[in-house]
């Protein structure tokens, strides 16, 4: 998706909550899709703080990351340690992320089967499936390598089996 289709998009979903875009959401905006990258709120901030513009407080970076989460423009991805990271998903294909809980590394992965057990799953519920976030925490190689004792195997909720 083109920029400039971003901005329309963006300046409608604004529009249709009575907001206007602008100039510090406007470069907010345009930071975000700056980057393939994923990023924390104050991450944002502190790109904006370097870069030339129109100055935007924290306050802003938090409250316009809100709008873009809700308008669908980017996603929260709750990382296990109480923080978010965020990343621009308007026009991105799905994936999935591991995150190590050792260095914090998040990585992106697409599963054919784990989507369609994941839909099976909701069909079988009786549920109709319209999105869904999924996170594997674990160990990276390069974490497992520098531990002196291996990191054991994540369990599941309550009761459940070890993972394999």
């Amino acid at each position: 998706m083109k920029h400039s289709e971003v901005v329309q998009k963006f300046e409608g979903f604004l529009r249709s909550e009575n907001l206007k875009l602008t100039p510090q959401r406007r470069r907010i905006l345009d930071r975000v899709f700056a980057t393939r990258d994923h990023f924390t709120a104050d991450t944002l901030y502190g790109w904006l703080r370097e870069e030339a513009g129109p100055k935007v407080s924290r306050a802003t970076v938090y409250r316009t990351l809100d709008v873009l989460t809700r308008a669908g423009f980017v996603e929260g991805l709750d990382t296990g340690d109480g923080g978010l990271v965020y990343e621009h998903v308007l026009g991105q294909p799905h994936h999935d992320h591991l995150i190590c809980l050792g260095c914090g590394r998040i990585e992106e992965f697409h599963s054919d089967a784990i989507e369609e057990l994941q839909l099976k799953a909701a069909r079988e519920k009786g549920f109709t499936l319209v999105s869904h976030l999924l996170r594997l925490s674990g160990y990276c190689g390069e974490c497992q390598a520098k531990s002196p004792l291996n990191p054991r195997p994540a369990r599941r909720e309550a009761g459940a089996d070890h993972l394999a």
